[in-house]
């Protein structure tokens, strides 16, 4: 089978929009209710390949201590060494391996994940990205969202409390939303 050749024409670059991106999680609390938390102090950059969007990239890079669930007490536990350890793994990051077209618009792009210093490989379902559009200082920007889920004790998170009525304080699995925008670099 023939690979289309990269040109540079074929190649775009975008770099990732910190002030217009965010990272969003859930997790069971008490088996009852999801909690919800966001992290900011996204970078990275996307390589599009207009000829072959399946062979475009991305890396990207979110800091731990922007995490944010709403209750400082909660972040303040959820950066200690009970869970993401943040001064010891002061960032997460995701460095993309494939992408595959799975529909108009979607993909699913599987990546290594490095959180708490254990990598794992994370396949994301992504929607975009967008058409580019100008925004009103003349830059080309795109924007996507991206959804996966993982077991956090995958990652070295195994932190929890049995509670009195049976169950854990915290559940394994982790809802990860994505909306970023990235500006053409």
């Amino acid at each position: 089978m023939a690979t289309t050749p990269v040109t540079p024409a074929s190649l775009i670059t975008w770099n990732l929009d910190p002030a217009h991106s965010a990272a969003e999680f859930k997790v069971k609390h008490m088996m009852i209710s999801n909690v919800k938390g966001s992290l900011t102090g996204l970078t990275g950059v996307f390589h599009e390949n207009h000829t072959d969007p399946t062979a475009s990239t991305v890396e990207a890079t979110i800091d731990v201590s922007t995490l944010n669930t709403g209750d400082a007490q909660r972040d303040g536990h959820l950066k200690s060494p009970d869970f993401f350890e943040a001064e010891k793994y002061p960032t997460m990051t995701f460095k993309s391996t494939a992408v595959k077209r799975t529909g108009e618009g979607e993909y699913a792009v599987t990546g290594d994940l490095t959180l708490h210093g254990i990598t794992k490989p994370v396949t994301f379902a992504v929607e975009g990205p967008s058409a580019p559009g100008k925004d009103p200082w003349g830059n080309t920007r795109i924007g996507l969202s991206a959804t996966t889920k993982i077991n956090r004790k995958d990652f070295g998170l195994t932190w929890n409390s049995a509670l009195e009525t049976g169950g854990v304080l915290v559940g394994e699995d982790i809802g990860i939303t994505l909306d970023v925008q990235f500006i053409k670099g």
